[in-house]
């Protein structure tokens, strides 16, 4: 039987989702401790790697097991978070089709990105202080431009085995909640570190060290050495994954 996930973590003690030799990773974690629950070897294969240092709020992943059945469920939800680091949850275990796949059944992803304008001692972890006047409005009008594009080699990690580098950005928003800014970035499928090449991008912008012209003439170059530097990876949040209502429920995913 085919099961699916809904977990969440603080990536700053992991080198990211995909398992590496050498490397705490999340995915090698959970395969850990799946397998020692289900007396199995076990699987966990997820909706998309996130980069070591990311956050998931909601984070899809799937596996096969012969062991596990519907009236265990809560029994191994319960025993796995038990044996998880506090900093992984797994949220909900579900029975899913046997030809559920996380990562190519998703319609879109939500990532945010929270950067700090005043000192943060309880979320330091969580955000990308940043003690500058950022303007606002004109990282907006920027952000808007990326609806125009559908290649962002700009803002890709060079040297990947990725086949295309089209995405189709669906909304790209900064708001101002007190002392934080949040972008919020939805689109189709992201490349690795996109959303923080954009980021860093777009406060260029923010500071008055590139224009919207300028941002536009970035993505247009399909070169990632004409875009900012990446923010750093304590402020990223995978917040949201999209799917078919008939496939994977959305009640699952935490608000």
């Amino acid at each position: 039987m085919r099961w699916g996930l809904v977990l969440q973590y603080n990536g700053k003690n992991y080198h990211g989702w995909q398992r590496q030799n050498g490397q705490t990773t999340v995915q090698g974690t959970l395969c850990k401790v799946f397998s020692d629950v289900l007396s199995e070897q076990i699987l966990v294969l997820g909706c998309g790697r996130t980069d070591t240092g990311v956050h998931a709020k909601n984070y899809v992943a799937y596996f096969d097991s012969l062991n596990l059945t519907e009236d265990k469920t809560s029994q191994v939800l319960w025993k796995v978070n038990s044996y998880l680091p506090y900093d992984i949850r797994i949220n909900h275990i579900i029975k899913v089709p046997a030809e559920f796949n996380a990562r190519f059944d998703a319609l879109s992803r939500t990532y945010r990105y929270y950067i700090a304008t005043a000192k943060q001692p309880f979320d330091n972890d969580f955000s990308w202080y940043l003690p500058c006047e950022l303007d606002i409005r004109n990282m907006n009008t920027a952000a808007r431009i990326l609806y125009q594009y559908d290649d962002f080699t700009s803002f890709a990690k060079l040297n990947t085995q990725t086949l295309t580098n089209n995405c189709r950005i669906l909304y790209a928003h900064w708001k101002k909640e007190g002392e934080r800014l949040i972008f919020t970035v939805k689109a189709n499928r992201f490349l690795r570190n996109m959303v923080r090449s954009i980021v860093g991008t777009l406060v260029e912008v923010g500071k008055g060290k590139l224009t919207t012209d300028g941002f536009s003439a970035v993505i247009a170059a399909r070169n990632r050495s004409a875009a900012g530097p990446s923010a750093p990876a304590q402020g990223l949040f995978l917040e949201h994954i999209e799917y078919d209502k008939s496939i994977f429920p959305e009640k699952l995913f935490a608000n």
